[in-house]
């Protein structure tokens, strides 16, 4: 019994030991397990996460992508070209619905890391793959409205993949100047 339990502690901890050359000592990309975590605080200004179903914002979006491979605050390995995002507060993973005011463009991106860290009109960091769908360039931060969302899970798996979630259409003309007016009133 004892010659049985050893084998399997072995053939266990080579299993293991695979795992983690193979994966880089990073956690495959899952919606499990939620993590909130407490206060923190980055260049004076204390960031509180929360769940927030409701969170629906206008403000500035920047895009990263030097970090590729490097891991994100929920663990997993950064891909630059993937939907991604960083948001200071919401929950990892989060699911948020971004839009450009200047071509009315939305996406869906997964939150998986923390971020920005300059200025308070500065809302959110996409991938340079989000950019890229998004149509942002690299350079000024791009008005934008992030809006929390709920995506079917089909629309879940493909960004977990690296995939872009299914295509929105874009926000009408009408909608955007109101939008960016809002914003301008907000003294951003």
């Amino acid at each position: 019994m004892v010659g049985l339990s050893l084998r399997s502690f072995g053939v266990a901890a080579l299993l293991l030991a695979i795992g983690g050359c193979a994966g880089g000592g990073y956690r495959a990309v899952s919606d499990a397990p939620l993590k909130l975590g407490g206060p923190y605080r980055v260049g004076g200004t204390t960031y509180v996460p929360a769940v927030d179903p409701a969170y629906d914002v206008l403000g500035y979006a920047s895009w990263y992508g030097a970090e590729s491979g490097k891991r994100t605050a929920s663990g997993e390995r950064f891909r630059a070209a993937w939907a991604t995002a960083a948001h200071t507060t919401l929950p990892l993973p989060s699911y948020v619905e971004v839009t450009a005011l200047d071509t009315g463009r939305r996406i869906v991106v997964r939150i998986n890391d923390r971020g920005p860290f300059v200025g308070k009109a500065r809302i959110i960091d996409l991938s340079r793959g989000a950019a890229e769908q998004l149509g942002v360039r690299a350079g000024a931060p791009a008005a934008v409205r992030v809006r929390v969302v709920a995506p079917s899970e089909d629309d879940r798996k493909r960004l977990r993949k690296g995939k872009p979630a299914r295509s929105l259409p874009p926000v009408s003309e009408r909608e955007r100047t109101n939008l960016r007016a809002q914003l301008s009133a907000a003294g951003f």
